[in-house]
């Protein structure tokens, strides 16, 4: 059975302009702000029915102005261009995960 991940800490990380994220299992990365808001996952950012989440590059730098808790499995972001329709599942944050680590367990 799978173990359910979900997230202990968020850190916005302003000068690094990355998110710090930690999971249940003890698991920490950083994730840049553009790399996170071009992996939104919202129908307006990949499509209306997409089964599977693409990377699109913002036009310009973002950062996170505020970070919200929706329910017990996921975070939205306001983003400082003004997009905050993006519901960003715990689970789906570690599958975006750039660290070696996750890189690796992909792979596999």
């Amino acid at each position: 059975m799978k173990q359910t991940l979900y997230l202990t800490e968020i850190r916005r990380l302003d000068a690094e302009k990355a998110l710090r994220l930690t999971w249940s299992d003890g698991h920490s990365a950083e994730l840049g702000y553009d790399y996170v808001r071009g992996y939104c996952p919202c129908a307006g950012c990949q499509g209306h029915g997409s089964m599977s989440t693409e990377f699109h590059q913002p036009p310009a730098p973002v950062q996170a102005e505020t970070i919200e808790p929706v329910g017990n499995y996921a975070i939205s972001i306001v983003w400082s261009d003004h997009h905050a329709t993006g519901i960003y599942r715990f689970d789906f944050l570690r599958e975006i995960c750039p660290c070696p680590q996750c890189a690796g367990e992909r792979a596999n």
